[in-house]
């Protein structure tokens, strides 16, 4: 029981990071939007407060209107608002977001190889016919 306190001050502590990365990533996703052409519509309104809440959250949703096409996302928990862009600004954003996904992938990549410690050897290579020695084994 004397250890109980400090439980609940590192479980809070976990909490209150875990709340901090997510709203910078909801932020982050708000700069994008933005940065791609997306303009916010706050729900400011009753009305709008009862739309807002009938959409996907933090989903893309499509809104075809004669030739128009539309693209909505809906940020209850962020900013409680719709971004609303047109076809040109999904594809500006869509491209951003592969162009970081590369970018992730590529630092991934590069964390993994990097370490000297690991031994690829005691894994004597991956798949049928790779082994120790020149050749495609590690």
């Amino acid at each position: 029981m004397k250890h109980l306190p400090f439980a609940m001050a590192a479980a809070a502590s976990m909490l209150m990071i875990s709340g901090c990365a997510t709203m910078s990533n909801v932020s982050h996703k708000e700069d994008d939007l933005s940065a791609a052409g997306f303009v916010e519509k706050p729900a400011n309104t009753p009305q709008r407060q009862e739309m807002l809440a009938k959409l996907p959250p933090h989903r893309f949703v499509r809104r075809v209107r004669g030739d128009q096409v539309n693209y909505v996302f809906a940020d209850p928990t962020g900013c409680n608002c719709l971004y609303v862009g047109d076809q040109r600004a999904y594809g500006r954003y869509r491209r951003e977001m592969q162009r970081e996904h590369i970018a992730d992938e590529n630092a991934l990549a590069a964390q993994e190889y990097s370490d000297p410690a690991w031994n690829w050897g005691m894994w004597g290579g991956f798949g049928p016919g790779f082994g120790y020695g020149p050749g495609f084994g590690w």
